[in-house]
């Protein structure tokens, strides 16, 4: 009768071992879980706050002050707009635009 109270006292010393164990590793992992949930919702605060500073950076206003006075950059006008054209081009696609007016069965 002994040998059994020994097993049973061992059974339930284990059995408590484990369960705090259990408990520990259960509080652990919980609170590993509350601070990942907390660094994602930083990381999509800094998300969010990124954005708004990458349209503020984005606006035409500044893009356009930025390209005047870094890269020297002006408004395009007809006074500084020189055109080019090749006569090979103008004549390949009147060409194009011939073939394309014709109805389909019909050769030029």
């Amino acid at each position: 009768m002994t040998r059994l109270n020994v097993v049973l006292l061992l059974a339930v010393l284990a059995s408590a071992i484990y369960l705090v164990h259990t408990q520990y590793e259960s509080r652990r992992l919980f609170t590993e879980l509350d601070r990942a949930v907390a660094e994602a919702r930083r990381l999509e605060t800094e998300h969010q706050r990124l954005q708004v500073e990458k349209r503020a950076q984005a606006t035409p206003l500044r893009v356009e002050k930025i390209a005047r006075a870094q890269l020297n950059m002006r408004t395009a006008t007809p006074a500084i707009t020189q055109y080019v054209s090749d006569p090979r081009g103008v004549a390949a696609a009147a060409t194009a635009a011939a073939t394309a007016s014709q109805p389909a069965g019909e050769q030029p």
